[in-house]
């Protein structure tokens, strides 16, 4: 085959599959009125901009955002002090005092590896320890950068869009500071386990997020999360999808159209925000 039909063939099948691509965004409808859903990363690299396309047509197409919760309150120093009390050992006690003296072993030697102050990060309760620890070595891998929710707060507040938020930020501290509740030890385990496989699996994560292949999103990072650690997967998804279903149905009875941005992870799944949308009779479109 020449050269130049090579091209011709292989530019066809790039605008056959461009023209069948899909994004984690998806129009809700019932009885004339939709809601637009997207599911979004928190942290992303400057790679990933720009985001599928899917998002900004949602985004034209609303005039309200609608967020697990107010991000410019994060940022106070109120919400900053609320964190470090719940989520840090207020009583002189460390991890140390919590955790079994082989997985304190097992932390430590992690922690003194890549070269993070110890002594500094031993008030930290394992839920906290948790969080940090992912969240740094996600700054290693160039993933600590803007991700889709602030990208779309910003741009909502210079457009003036207007915003409404499905928590508060004190119960978003509460769910973060009540993970891995009685079982401390395997949290932190699996997290530091999981770090060594973190590059591969935010890869593949990220790869199925952008054209929204929720089956593929959820086997690669909510399966064996429910079946290891049910109860961790229940406070954090399950009872959040549920507490924020009537609020977003209710978003139907007005003539706005919303925008609503959460975490991904909350779309996947049968206790998936959109399988119980489903459920409940309304027609779901992927964009």
């Amino acid at each position: 085959m020449k050269i130049r039909n090579l091209i011709a063939v292989v530019s066809l099948f790039s605008v056959a599959f461009a023209s069948q691509a899909q994004a984690p965004v998806w129009q809700v409808s019932k009885k004339g009125n939709t809601v637009y859903i997207g599911g979004t990363v928190h942290v992303l690299s400057a790679n990933d901009y720009p985001l599928p396309a899917a998002f900004a047509q949602a985004y034209q197409k609303s005039s309200v955002l609608v967020f697990e919760m107010d991000m410019s309150k994060a940022q106070t120093p109120e919400f900053q002090q609320q964190m470090l009390t719940k989520m840090t050992y207020q009583d002189g006690r460390t991890y140390a005092d919590e955790l079994k003296p082989e997985t304190v072993t097992k932390l430590n030697k992690y922690m003194q590896e890549k070269g993070l102050p110890v002594g500094n990060l031993q008030m930290f309760k394992p839920s906290m320890l948790s969080v940090t620890l992912t969240m740094i070595e996600l700054q290693r891998l160039g993933l600590g950068g803007t991700g889709v929710d602030a990208f779309y707060n910003t741009k909502g507040l210079s457009d003036k869009k207007s915003f409404k938020y499905l928590e508060l930020p004190e119960q978003q501290i509460d769910y973060l500071a009540n993970m891995g509740k009685g079982y401390e030890d395997e949290l932190i385990h699996y997290t530091l386990d999981d770090m060594a496989k973190l590059p591969t699996v935010m890869q593949q994560m990220k790869g199925a997020w952008r054209v929204g292949n929720n089956q593929e999103l959820y086997n690669i990072a909510a399966k064996e999360w429910q079946q290891s650690f049910p109860t961790s997967y229940n406070q954090l998804i399950v009872e959040r999808n549920n507490n924020w279903l009537p609020e977003i149905e209710a978003y139907f009875a007005n003539a706005e159209v919303e925008f609503v941005l959460v975490g991904a992870l909350h779309l996947v799944g049968n206790d998936g925000v959109l399988a119980q949308l489903k459920k409940k009779g309304y027609s779901i479109t992927q964009l």
